[in-house]
């Protein structure tokens, strides 16, 4: 972690594949992980070098690495000695490239032939940005309903997101190695996935420096979503620290999922449960009550009318209509993860 960064001069060269650093950090199970590297072996062009990273010493990992890509030019299979999370994991890979630009994925998507030019091609344009990050595609790999739901609900927010944005992505992101360096890299604080990103990108803007959405550089999330995993994930990995990282810097962003839209909705989840309470103590309140919950689910759906458009249109009628006690599912633990996060930076706060 370092103090003030002067902003990345302007592009002053043209780059192509050739000059691209692919990283990927691999933990866990990884049950994905033999289809995405499947898929960086297919890239064509070809990058400078793809860098996988083997989160800890896992024998398994490491021959499963090298059967995909062992036999592919310009890789390196790092393997670190204790498990520390995707952040660090990424530190490493990062010091081991000679890429000009570093492009940041992860073992659970799968990447298309003509990634590294397209990666490349931002940043020759006369008001490139330091780094620029993509999004899922709209043809998830899982067919599960909370893997459909839960990919895509990330595929429309980056779609309808600011091109100028506050934050970075780690799942299909590029950046200047130097501007990667400069910063200190990711805060290995964050020893699971979590917001390690977005912190980084935070601390990029901070210094002057431009991150750009380029939605039509996408890629394809292959992770099995499970609604447990739906609600451990967003509360405790997203919601709560993205809190509190907002609420430590002072300033609440209005893009991506924290548009003043998305407020105003989770407010609306959560007002059914005021004359619900009361009915508890007062029968004759429960009519009201589920009349309450109907209008606060027209209400969710009229907030957000392009999302659940988007539902149909991809999936159909009855796919949008299952969306909705998902979503509000979704909303709840936004304004739960909002509740935690300031609570959490209140009590640090207090103990300083």
């Amino acid at each position: 972690m370092t103090g003030h960064q002067q902003p990345a001069e302007k592009v002053s060269r043209t780059y192509g594949a050739g000059d691209v650093s692919f990283i990927v950090p691999v933990g866990g199970a990884a049950p994905a992980w033999p289809r995405s590297a499947a898929s960086l072996a297919r890239l064509d062009p070809p990058p400078k070098e793809i860098i996988a990273v083997i989160d800890g010493p896992d024998e398994r990992l490491r021959r499963l690495t090298e059967e995909h890509l062992g036999t592919v030019p310009n890789v390196q299979i790092l393997a670190l000695d204790q498990q520390g999370g995707p952040g660090r994991a990424r530190n490493h890979g990062a010091r081991a490239a000679s890429g000009d630009l570093l492009f940041f994925t992860d073992s659970d998507i799968e990447v298309p032939p003509g990634l590294a030019a397209q990666v490349a091609e931002p940043f020759n344009r006369p008001d490139a940005p330091a780094a620029v990050m993509g999004s899922y595609d709209d043809a998830p790999g899982d067919p599960g309903f909370f893997s459909q739901y839960r990919n895509l609900l990330h595929h429309y927010v980056h779609q309808t997101g600011r091109e100028q944005a506050s934050t970075f992505w780690a799942g299909c992101g590029a950046v200047h190695r130097e501007v990667f360096l400069d910063a200190g890299g990711y805060d290995e604080a964050y020893g699971m996935p979590s917001i390690e990103d977005i912190e980084l990108g935070t601390r990029w803007v901070k210094a002057g420096h431009e991150i750009r959405l380029v939605k039509d550089l996408q890629v394809k999330h292959l992770k099995r979503w499970s609604f447990r995993d739906m609600v451990v994930t967003d509360l405790f990995r997203r919601a709560i620290p993205w809190t509190e990282l907002m609420l430590g810097d002072g300033e609440i962003v209005n893009d991506l999922n924290v548009k003043t839209r998305d407020r105003l909705s989770v407010v609306t989840a959560f007002f059914p449960f005021l004359p619900l309470a009361g009915a508890l103590f007062w029968p004759q309140l429960l009519l009201p009550a589920l009349i309450t919950w109907g209008l606060a689910a027209l209400l969710i759906v009229g907030l957000n009318p392009d999302l659940f458009a988007f539902y149909r249109r991809k999936r159909g009628f009855l796919f949008a209509a299952g969306v909705l006690p998902a979503y509000w599912v979704y909303l709840w633990i936004c304004g739960a993860g909002f509740g935690g996060g300031m609570l959490r930076h209140l009590l640090k706060g207090w103990g300083r």
